[in-house]
């Protein structure tokens, strides 16, 4: 199969496990059809599927993952010793892990497409990882707490895991427990990361947007919290401080210390 018959082949697949949406007409535009496939992929509850589904799924994600470019470690400039500051997509990085800002069920966003890491990490990772978090999830038999940390692995991203994390919720005022909670977050994904080997890190802006936590308070702990368990733990884990919107970048420049103009090198 081309990529074009593998995209049809996924989209028919899914269209047939969903009796309803079995008479939907698959549209004739490229852009409309991957636009399908994710959103079908992102409304799929967890399960299992065949293999030859899986094959041709992890072969369509390789090609899109390509397409997208991978980026590791020694594209980026050290900004301190083992720090790294990069503005991009997560899921281009090929580091040791990547942080998900997951939610309490842990197991993916829901929403047809949405633009959020959860969603963008679980669509280019491919459905195994929510089977995945899924299967951690009935063992734990509860919801995830805010402030801890689970591994799993990347399936089709580049990098080699994938570390899931759930940041507090900041409804009104910020507190002191807001604060310790995200802090909890960033320390327990480097213990977590420590114990498994993880020698790279990237982490997005956890508990900001939608969990409105404030962008300068956040990178200020994400910062502090890393540089303070590297000084008492002596770990040599390199971290990556991902960022997608300018003004992130900006921030993180003042607590990094960083008052020129960033030059990546791609």
């Amino acid at each position: 199969m081309n990529q074009n018959e593998r995209r049809i082949y996924l989209i028919e697949q899914l269209l047939q496990e969903e009796p309803r949406y079995q008479k939907m007409q698959i549209p004739p535009k490229e852009e409309d059809q991957r636009s399908l496939l994710r959103s079908l992929m992102n409304i799929r509850m967890p399960r299992e599927i065949d293999n030859d589904f899986l094959q041709e799924q992890d072969r369509y994600l390789t090609e899109i993952r390509k397409e997208k470019g991978d980026v590791s470690i020694d594209d980026l400039e050290e900004k301190k010793p083992d720090l790294y500051l990069w503005k991009g997509d997560i899921t281009r990085l090929k580091v040791g892990a990547i942080v998900n800002a997951a939610n309490s069920g842990m197991t993916g966003c829901y929403q047809p497409c949405h633009n959020c890491i959860d969603n963008c990490i679980h669509t280019y990772a491919g459905i195994q990882l929510r089977l995945k978090c899924a299967e951690i999830m009935e063992k734990q038999g509860q919801e995830e707490p805010a402030g801890q940390a689970k591994i799993t692995p990347a399936y089709n991203l580049p990098c080699d895991y994938v570390i899931h994390t759930v940041g507090p919720i900041v409804e009104g005022s910020l507190t002191v427990k807001h604060e310790e909670l995200l802090e909890s977050c960033y320390r327990s994904c480097l213990e977590i990361a420590d114990e498994n080997g993880v020698e790279s890190i990237a982490f997005c802006c956890i508990s900001t947007g939608v969990y409105m936590f404030p962008n300068d308070r956040a990178a200020q702990i994400a910062v502090e919290t890393v540089e303070k368990y590297k000084q008492e733990t002596g770990s040599l884990i390199k971290v990556i401080f991902n960022v997608f919107k300018g003004i992130d970048e900006e921030i993180y420049m003042k607590y990094l210390g960083i008052f020129e103009n960033i030059n990546h090198k791609l």
